[in-house]
Formats: structure tokens, C-alpha cells, sequence
């Protein structure tokens, strides 16, 4: 099991930039893909980032592409999302989540998330 805290998040104005951070406790963050979500009041959770094991591999959602960088430090047990050329629409709740699966599959452990407002 695994058990994760964002950080990072708050209030920013159109075109800034943020990172926000998740770390992961036990001793196996490094054989879990990780995934970054948002949700938005009154919407839906959304796909944003993933990154595999090890690094190597990552993928992003066409609204976030360009601008977000996901990455990982293992010897940290910390993922984080990189967030350039905020907008407005970006403003919601960013969780983390960790699956031993697929990085495109169900994710089975998450955050508590961490708001990030984006003021135009």
C-alpha cells in the first residue's frame, strides 16, 4: 500500500507557472506508475499526466500537452507536474494516484489533492 500527500498548489495568474509535488510513503514507490488528475467544480475528474516506473515512459492529455511536464525521483519517492502557461480553465483540484498497472489503466491509490486557482 501506498499512501500520497500533494503540495504545491495555489493561486497563480494567467500565464504563470506552478509545480506541484506528491510524496509517496513506503518503500515501493518505484514499482508504481503514477498519474496526475484534476477535477473542476462541477465536472467530471480528468485524466491530465502519467509516468511509468521508471521514467521512461510518459503521456499527457491533448489540453495539458506542451505546457505540463510530469516526472518522477524515486530516491524521493516524489512525482511532479510541472505547469507552464497556466489558464483559466486549468483551475481545479489536482490528485495523484499510483497503480502497479497500467499507466493508462485504473489507479488504486490517491491523494487528497491540492487546489490550483488560475486568475485570468
Amino acid at each position: 500500500q501506498v499512501q500520497l500527500v500533494e503540495s504545491g498548489g495555489g493561486l497563480v495568474q494567467a500565464g504563470g507557472s506552478l509545480r506541484l509535488s506528491c510524496a509517496a510513503s513506503g518503500r515501493t514507490f518505484s514499482s508504481y506508475a503514477m498519474g496526475w488528475f484534476r477535477q473542476a467544480p462541477g465536472k467530471e475528474r480528468e485524466f491530465v499526466a502519467a509516468i511509468n516506473w521508471s521514467g521512461s515512459n510518459t503521456y499527457y492529455a491533448d489540453s495539458v500537452k506542451d505546457r505540463f511536464t510530469i516526472s518522477r525521483d524515486n530516491a524521493k519517492n516524489t512525482v511532479y507536474l510541472q505547469m507552464n502557461s497556466l489558464k483559466p480553465e486549468d483551475t481545479a483540484v489536482y490528485y495523484c494516484a499510483a497503480t502497479l498497472g497500467l499507466m493508462s489503466g485504473e489507479y488504486d491509490y490517491w491523494g487528497q489533492g491540492t487546489q490550483v486557482t488560475v486568475s485570468s
